[in-house]
């Protein structure tokens, strides 16, 4: 960060950041040229985050500077108690953002401000329902994560036995969760005869369109299957693919911003990447986001597989010896000749083999691309932040890869040195001897499970019937055992020379 704030004038008192001061923002920062006051909500996104700021409300917003999609107003939405916190600092600064990009060759700022406001959180999500009921909105989307959608870690499908959705099929009217508010509003519009929204997904799971019409169906089949008839009759659902690689928000970036000038209590940091393909099936319309990047297209699987495989998989490779070797971020981590060789090995020869074709990028382009994104060094993404959740993660990413060598008998040795690194992780002690600080939501039983190889693959919500396979079997034996006695370096390097 020291290099990014030289070219920076760090003594002048930060602008605060709200409508009323906008004027004052330093130049080089562009700001909103639309009249906020004449944008009116058509957007309600549950789950508002670094990644919507910096990706779907980002694409709204350039729609907005050219004067268009000022009926696609996007208001914020949180179904759990510290989502609180974001709300009340957003509505400090007129629920505007400044997106920083990092580049290596320096540094951009802009203002967003194509959202307008952030319901309140509360128990029961009244207000959530009352607006997501008004049939000014006409897309309600979603960023919660691939564990926000209660399914069923053995097999993928919607749980109808979490506690939550327990909950919400017995409390339709006043539920917890993001899909039994959906479904409340989804009801109070069919008896008003005031038609559907479009759900959409834009969350890093593959078929997250799918995913999120099995769950809601679903929740809808256990409080009315009438009401589930009728989603599932007039509800559209598109399947989605985002990309765009957004560090957490820590004492680094409110610094950073600062520096540029701007007093903003919830900065985002991007890289200077962004990628959204969406299947065309908005059944009450959507904005052109086409005219200002996104891809529309109906090949999104074939997108989706490419980064879920590569990118998102791609960092679980390294994350783990990252981790183990006690590197902090993912550029240092790529700084380390055999990570970075490690990566571009196993996706050369062992996932990209078993990819889709997708139009005007051909696998070693989009390596390269994946290379650079991640030794980029003015990203500071950190390893725990990669690391964390990687019970949901492998299985999402990297586990679909070996699953495909397997029936192919193609390549996976690198995959299952993956794994092995994964599970040395797991013990929760580096090689130097520090700690690993738990960083998954099941941790607990990922750390006994890394005991031993055996205890490990026996993991059946994560592996399956992997842990029946042979080669594979083998294969992770005897990279655990390498890594055990002779550390991660050296493992890696095995893997390399191997012809």
């Amino acid at each position: 960060m020291d290099e990014l704030m030289k070219d920076h004038n760090t003594n002048a008192v930060p602008t605060p950041l709200c409508d009323a001061r906008l004027s004052e923002i330093p130049p080089g920062i562009e700001r909103p040229h639309y009249d906020r006051s004449k944008i009116t909500p058509g957007i309600v996104h549950i789950g508002l985050g670094n990644f919507h700021r910096a990706h779907q409300a980002w694409y709204s917003h350039k729609l907005m500077q050219q004067g268009k999609a000022l009926e696609w107003g996007i208001l914020g939405a949180g179904v759990r108690p510290y989502d609180e916190v974001q709300r009340l600092k957003l509505a400090k600064q007129d629920y505007l953002s400044t997106l920083i990009e990092l580049d290596p060759g320096g540094v951009s700022a802009e203002i967003v401000g194509s959202m307008i406001g952030y319901i309140p959180v509360e128990e029961g999500n009244h207000t959530l329902i009352h607006q997501m009921a008004d049939p000014a909105i006409k897309i309600v989307s979603l960023t919660v994560t691939e564990g926000g959608y209660y399914l069923d870690p053995a097999n993928k499908q919607f749980d109808p036995h979490h506690p939550d959705i327990v909950f919400d099929s017995t409390h339709p009217y006043a539920p917890r969760t993001a899909f039994g508010a959906i479904l409340a509003a989804l009801k109070i519009r069919r008896d008003a005869g005031h038609g559907p929204f479009t759900c959409q997904s834009c969350d890093n799971l593959p078929g997250n369109g799918a995913i999120m019409r099995q769950v809601t169906l679903g929740l809808a089949n256990l409080i009315d299957p009438t009401l589930a008839d009728w989603v599932r009759a007039e509800v559209s659902f598109p399947n989605s693919m985002v990309d765009c690689i957004v560090p957490a928000t820590e004492a680094r970036e409110l610094a950073l911003v600062q520096s540029l000038g701007v007093l903003d209590q919830v900065p985002v940091t991007h890289e200077n990447f962004r990628q959204w393909v969406i299947e065309d099936d908005f059944c009450a319309g959507r904005p052109p986001w086409e005219n200002v990047g996104a891809t529309i297209s109906e090949y999104v699987h074939d997108y989706e597989a490419m980064k879920l495989r590569i990118l998102n998989g791609g960092h679980q490779i390294i994350a783990a010896p990252a981790e183990i070797l006690g590197v902090a971020t993912i550029a240092e981590a790529m700084a380390i000749p055999e990570i970075k060789a490690f990566l571009r090995k196993v996706a050369l020869e062992e996932i990209g083999p078993h990819l889709p074709n997708v139009p005007q990028m051909d696998l070693a382009t989009y390596v390269d691309l994946i290379d650079s994104r991640f030794t980029n060094p003015a990203i500071h993404d950190t390893v725990r932040r990669v690391a964390f959740d990687g019970s949901s993660r492998h299985t999402g990413a990297t586990l679909p890869a070996i699953r495909d060598a397997v029936a192919h008998g193609t390549a996976l040795d690198g995959l299952a040195l993956s794994q092995a690194l994964w599970a040395k992780m797991c013990t929760g002690q580096r090689e130097d001897g520090s700690t690993i600080e738990p960083n998954d939501p099941i941790w607990d039983d990922l750390n006994t499970a890394a005991s031993s190889s055996e205890a490990w693959l026996a993991q059946n919500q994560i592996y399956g019937d992997l842990a029946q396979d042979s080669r594979f079997k083998a294969s992770f034996t005897t990279w655990a055992n390498l890594v055990n006695e002779n550390g991660v370096l050296v493992a890696l390097r095995t893997y390399l020379a191997a012809a």
